[in-house]
């Protein structure tokens, strides 16, 4: 008796319901036009006990997959914090919304465990098959199948769940979400990321049902410079969101006229859900590089890793044309080059990298060092000399370093036999004092004590920005040029800093018997 009474109770609560939904259904899909609508009003069902907080990065991401599903745009990657319901609406929301007005659509999704996939495919289906979604979109089609794998409807639409690698290979879709591809665990692994990104670049691609209409999204967090979004972003076909946890001073902006609203240095993106204080509990448990890739989607910590950005001295006023400074370089006592070869210049090897850097001294006489040149490039061998011979002739430099590795010999030969006249010396040389790493921060206080110059200009900045991500980056070959070229330097005596100065006037006073400085040094 009890359970019929129950039963009953349940009952007329469900029907009440409907009643309910009935007699609001021309209001609620009025508010269901957008997809931060539907996420409003379906919010309860997927999280009944949790209530919405809204805030601008959910609006954001909102606009985005929404400008898919219009046309705007068919390539999106989108880089968020953990937390920012980044699953919920690419893999369910979206997905639920688009049935609504476009039930022959097919889905198919991708993560890097089939039980990601299969978990965002039961919400979807949970959230298909609910009172409220079939009261107010119940009429738009017919649900045939409903597993976790796969959910079909009589539009012959379906969303499909698998992982990256996985049995879908052969599945093509309208929509092909790919929902953290990496596992943050595993991402260090340098052969199951190379993996992961080749099978990205080579498959996922293929299984778009039309490649001019279809559309590609793509939304994760960062965990490595040479992840997936890496790659994507070095293809540049992608419409690129991107929303760090704290803002870093850089505007974000995306074609569909999205800007970051943010104007203060740290300000955080979703304050309402996430405090400062979570934030800063953030930065202990992960460290400085989980946070800055996961939270930050920078995968070297702000500022830098061993050579940090702000560290570099800017040359002149970039916003004051009239600025002699900004329309030339120093006058130089010692200008040098630094080439960094490759093997080939087949696409996949590594790239030539060459740098030029002049020394001067400040009104004080301290020796500073000015980049004045930078390029990189994929070149065979006869135009990897001419290029070189070209910059250093333009630049006046006074000795070219090449590194005694890959094609670096022959290099050195061939600009000795075909332009030995122009004046600059060859010297080839022979990395010592440890790895790459180790190189490094032999020169690293040289940055820190300000003695490291560089204009405002495009090939500055990708040098800059590729040793701020050393030893992150997916490119070493800029830095290498620059080590080589500023260890030689400081090897041959140029750049000395002031204490060293400092302490070599005090050895050369002792030395000669005098035991202090009779003045301040």
């Amino acid at each position: 008796m009890l359970r019929m009474i129950r039963e009953e109770k349940e009952r007329r609560k469900l029907q009440s319901e409907r009643d309910r939904i009935a007699a609001e259904a021309e209001e609620i899909r009025a508010r269901c036009q957008t997809l931060l609508g539907f996420v409003r009003e379906g919010w309860h069902i997927l999280e009944p006990s949790r209530q919405l907080v809204e805030g601008w990065a959910l609006e954001a991401i909102c606009e985005h997959f929404e400008a898919i599903t219009y046309g705007q745009i068919n390539r999106l990657l989108v880089n968020v914090p953990p937390g920012f319901m980044k699953s919920l609406i690419a893999d369910v929301l979206w997905p639920a919304w688009e049935w609504t007005m476009f039930p022959h659509l097919r889905y198919v999704a991708f993560s890097y465990a089939s039980a990601l996939t299969y978990r965002d495919n039961g919400r979807f289906r949970d959230l298909l098959i609910s009172p409220w979604y079939q009261g107010i979109f119940g009429d738009k089609f017919t649900l045939r199948k409903i597993g976790e794998e796969r959910v079909t409807n009589s539009h012959t639409g379906f969303k499909f769940a698998s992982s990256v690698g996985g049995v879908g290979t052969g599945e093509r879709g309208d929509r092909v979400i790919l929902d953290d591809p990496h596992n943050v665990k595993q991402a260090e692994s340098e052969d199951v990321r190379k993996e992961t990104v080749r099978w990205v670049r080579e498959g996922m691609s293929n299984r778009l049902n039309d490649q001019e209409k279809s559309a590609i999204a793509v939304i994760m967090q960062r965990v490595h410079e040479e992840d997936v979004s890496g790659a994507l972003i070095e293809l540049g076909d992608y419409e690129h969101l991107m929303i760090p946890m704290e803002w870093d001073g850089r505007r974000y902006h995306t074609s569909i006229g999205w800007t970051d609203p943010r104007d203060e240095d740290g300000e955080l993106a979703w304050s309402d859900r996430f405090s400062r204080r979570t934030v800063e509990g953030f930065k202990t448990t992960l460290g400085p590089y989980g946070y800055a890739g996961q939270y930050q989607q920078a995968p070297t910590p702000r500022g830098g890793g061993i050579f940090q950005r702000g560290w570099w001295q800017l040359w002149g006023n970039p916003d004051d044309p009239d600025d002699p400074q900004f329309k030339k370089f120093p006058s130089c006592d010692y200008i040098i080059a630094s080439l960094d070869t490759a093997y080939t210049e087949k696409t996949e090897n590594d790239y030539s990298a060459m740098t030029v850097w002049g020394v001067y001294y400040d009104r004080y006489d301290m020796p500073k060092a000015i980049l004045m040149n930078a390029w990189r490039d994929r070149l065979a061998l006869h135009n990897l000399v001419e290029r070189a011979a070209s910059t250093c002739r333009r630049l006046k430099v006074d000795r070219l370093l090449i590194e005694s590795k890959a094609a670096g010999i022959s290099v050195s030969q061939e600009l000795r036999r075909l332009h030995a006249a122009e004046g600059y010396g060859v010297q080839l040389v022979d990395p010592k004092g440890g790895d790459k790493v180790a190189r490094a921060y032999a020169i690293q206080h040289l940055f820190a004590d300000e003695m490291i110059y560089a204009p405002d200009r495009d090939w500055a900045d990708m040098v800059i920005t590729e040793m701020a991500s050393f030893p992150r980056a997916p490119h070493d070959d800029l830095v290498d040029s620059c080590t080589q070229a500023l260890k030689h330097l400081r090897d041959i005596g140029f750049l000395v800093h002031g204490s060293e100065m400092a302490a070599d006037l005090v050895d050369d006073l002792q030395h000669r018997g005098v035991e202090k400085p009779l003045y301040p040094v």
